[in-house]
């Protein structure tokens, strides 16, 4: 009994220390911090280790690579589906390094820098092995319009597995770069616990940024497929970031000259931006480079580095809304706005990059001048609070953005491994369709609680639909939580509990039972009397519709039909704006976005724009005839 008093009164003192502060500030950061790794733990392609936290996930991919001669087994899955897209998840390893290297003392306090490492290697073990030789790196595991098709979870897919790579033949600057920088950024955070990992992940992101500067083109010129998904918009803003991450990571002065030498021509020191992202990273390169100058360690290049500071200042001017009007959107709710898709992330990558500008300029006792006012370091930090708030809960839904976190968050996310039941509970294979008929349409929540992960969040307006095929909405992204992990330590060390006395407790993984209808033996292959023609055009110039069946099932003695249709572009002009009538459809349709006007569906966010001889595919699942697609109205 002596030796236990102390130790209840010690925890309770512990305990009333956390309430009092979470009171004070209104949000535990420490415990947002831990559920956004726990994220990253869901997302693991590969051999998953005996310390993993998320047990509803099982080992997944294991052969990916292999039928073309390359180990790519592990890294990580992007988001709600199962493709590893390089260019997200290498800007995703480097937002995280980027935070466990400024936030070094923050995250350590708070005993994460072990589980935040482990997130960081997790990816830059796979991106070595993606990285063969030096001209080599393959991009992708995975194709994307394969693997929407299908709802099933990691353990259980059938979707193709192909690896498409880069070469001196086949280009991706932009993807080459940004590995380059995740891996520069690693090697520093890595540098004080494990300097030989350092010095390995600092050759291949020298290799790697060599290539992408010798042989230079767009990824998705050479990785066809990435191209609806995640299409780049140019390669000379990932050329200058990883040139500045390697001059960190290594002092060497070539790389700095670098991007002063090329400030101008790779629109450096020539873009003025208002978003940061996995496809734009200037603003990145303009903050990383201002440290330099407020370091003192301009130099010769002092009269290049002060445009560079003027770019970031106005990055910074447009997120606190005091550029002349020359803003980034808000919305009633104080949300920085950028995006239909997934907008989120575009709020937590740049909350991350104020928080991180904040402490270069506070230690170099510097401010922004603005347009519209002067802007010191804590109005920084102070609007990015004000972004991490809205994400946990301040915001007019009274809503957590972040799953796990507070009393009410999304619980229909839209992510195939936590919408179905985990392997433990639900033995038997999940196929193709059969998720999409058994879990992706049921009204009930996921039975997988996804610990951290960042959805989509809501519209312009601070309306939010807590619907699973509402996918701009409540989809996850690696892009998306990545930043948080850095943001969120800041945060907390600013509050002032230390990881001596976070004593958080672990999240219970739910699980739900499975329904009760009966699914776990469609008969795929029933044909039925009278099905519907199996290919069919339908003229709508300047478009035409090449509608096909790809599966048949009967159920409750209704025969069901897979509908799988092409919209191909057969004029010579890109198409925007495209709109389709969709009659006589009487089941669930994937890949188009709906309107407000029933029966009206246009282009999915990804891919607005139609260009010449491209294709854009959806499908959809009913019983009876085929549903009636026709052009209303495009530009």
């Amino acid at each position: 009994m002596k030796s236990t008093v102390p130790c209840v009164f010690l925890a309770l003192l512990v305990c009333m220390l956390l309430v009092a502060t979470t009171a004070a500030t209104g949000f535990n950061y420490a415990d947002a911090l831990d559920k956004s790794l726990l994220f990253f733990e869901a997302q693991r392609s590969g051999k998953l280790p005996s310390t993993q936290r998320v047990t509803w996930r099982g080992d997944s991919g294991l052969q990916d690579g292999y039928s073309q001669g390359v180990d790519l087994v592990g890294g990580y899955y992007d988001a709600g589906d199962h493709v590893k897209f390089g260019l997200p998840m290498a800007f995703s390893l480097t937002m995280l390094s980027w935070g466990a290297i400024e936030f070094r003392k923050e995250i350590t306090e708070l005993n994460q820098m072990g589980n935040t490492l482990w997130a960081i290697r997790w990816g830059t073990d796979y991106f070595m092995k993606a990285h063969p030789q030096p001209n080599v790196l393959w991009g992708q595991v995975g194709d994307g319009a394969s693997d929407h098709y299908c709802w099933e979870r990691a353990e259980d897919m059938t979707t193709s597995r192909s690896a498409y790579k880069l070469d001196a033949n086949n280009p991706g600057s932009d993807l080459a770069g940004e590995t380059a920088a995740a891996l520069a950024a690693a090697a520093i955070a890595f540098k004080p616990y494990n300097s030989s990992y350092s010095n390995l992940l600092l050759l291949h992101a020298k290799q790697l940024f060599s290539f992408a500067d010798t042989f230079r083109g767009l990824y998705d010129d050479s990785i066809s497929c990435a191209k609806q998904f995640y299409t780049s918009s140019g390669y000379l803003d990932e050329l200058l970031w990883a040139a500045s991450w390697l001059y960190q990571a290594t002092n060497d002065e070539y790389y700095l000259k670098y991007a002063v030498d090329n400030a101008a021509g790779f629109g450096g020191t020539g873009w003025s931006v208002r978003e940061f992202s996995w496809d734009n990273k200037y603003a990145g390169v303009q903050i990383l480079l201002s440290k330099v100058l407020l370091e003192g360690k301009g130099g010769a290049y002092t009269n290049t580095l002060k445009q560079y500071q003027a770019k970031a200042d106005y990055f910074a001017c447009a997120c606190l809304q005091k550029n002349g009007g020359y803003n980034v959107f808000t919305t009633p709710g104080g949300l920085l706005y950028v995006r239909e898709w997934n907008n989120m992330q575009y709020a937590s990558s740049a909350a991350f990059l104020l928080a991180v500008y904040s402490d270069y300029l506070s230690a170099a006792n510097a401010k922004i001048t603005c347009p519209d006012g002067l802007i010191q370091p804590q109005d920084l930090l102070n609007f990015a609070k004000s972004q991490a708030d809205y994400i946990l809960g301040k915001n007019p839904k009274s809503m957590s953005y972040l799953v796990g976190y507070g009393p009410q968050y999304p619980t229909h996310v839209h992510h195939r491994g936590a919408s179905i039941a985990s392997m433990q509970v639900l033995h038997s294979a999940v196929g193709c369709v059969q998720g999409f008929d058994t879990w992706y349409y049921r009204p009930e929540g996921n039975p997988n609680v996804i610990y951290g992960a960042l959805v989509g969040g809501p519209d312009k307006n601070d309306n939010f639909s807590d619907d699973r095929s509402n996918y701009e909405e409540t989809e996850p992204t690696l892009s998306g939580s990545a930043p948080l992990i850095g943001l969120f330590s800041k945060l907390q060390g600013v509050n002032g509990i230390s990881g001596n006395s976070y004593l958080a407790k672990q999240p219970v993984l739910v699980h739900q039972k499975p329904p009760t209808t009966p699914s776990t033996s469609y008969p795929y292959k029933t044909q039925a009397p009278g099905p519907p023609k199996s290919s069919e055009f339908i003229a709508a110039a300047p478009v035409e519709f090449l509608h096909s069946i790809t599966s048949t099932w009967s159920l409750a003695q209704t025969t069901y039909y897979r509908h799988k249709v092409i919209i191909q572009n057969t004029s010579q002009k890109p198409i925007t704006d495209l709109k389709l009538v969709i009659e006589k459809l009487s089941g669930p349709l994937w890949g188009l976005s709906s309107t407000n006007v029933k029966n009206i569906y246009e282009l999915p966010q990804w891919q607005k724009v139609l260009n010449p001889g491209s294709e854009c595919i959806f499908v959809y699942i009913q019983g009876g005839p085929q549903a009636v697609v026709s052009v209303l109205s495009y530009h």
